[in-house]
């Protein structure tokens, strides 16, 4: 179980909700070229093996499940979350507009309600992976290997 901490007018209030009722949506850009589809195909599959929810995919264009068909896969999984996880290293006009506008969630807070298989499930949208540590080893990593 995990817990999950917000400030509400100065009282601190602690929500305690199970990671199984969460999903995860990774989302891909999409790309005429099948090995795009396969590596976000083959990252949902490592984050699966260590999320005890469902682990869904979904592509922005090009590819298939586009972001909404993505959202209609968890109907009747009996989540009330979902996290839509873009792979993109950084903000854009994709992360900022076009996915927030594709999971019908405002592109400020980057959160909504919406409804799927008639139910009403929180969508959160996280962050594009950013600067850190373990993306600079792997960058690292790759400029050491295309040396040998």
């Amino acid at each position: 179980m995990d817990l999950w901490s917000l400030t509400r007018d100065r009282e601190k209030v602690t929500m305690v909700f199970s990671m199984k009722d969460v999903g995860i949506i990774v989302l891909g850009h999409g790309s005429s070229l099948p090995y795009n589809r396969e590596l976000v195909e083959a990252l949902a599959a490592m984050i699966a093996k260590v999320h005890p929810g469902p682990v869904r995919t979904a592509y922005l264009n090009m590819d298939h499940p586009q972001i909404r068909e993505g959202l209609e896969s968890f109907a009747g999984l009996g989540v009330k979350r979902i996290v839509a996880l873009p792979l993109f290293l950084a903000h854009g006009v994709h992360t900022r507009e076009d996915i927030p506008r594709e999971l019908g969630v405002d592109g400020q807070s980057r959160r909504g309600k919406v409804r799927i298989g008639g139910e009403v499930v929180e969508v959160v949208c996280a962050e594009p992976l950013g600067a850190d540590e373990c993306i600079a080893k792997l960058a690292y990593r790759r400029a050491e290997e295309a040396l040998r």
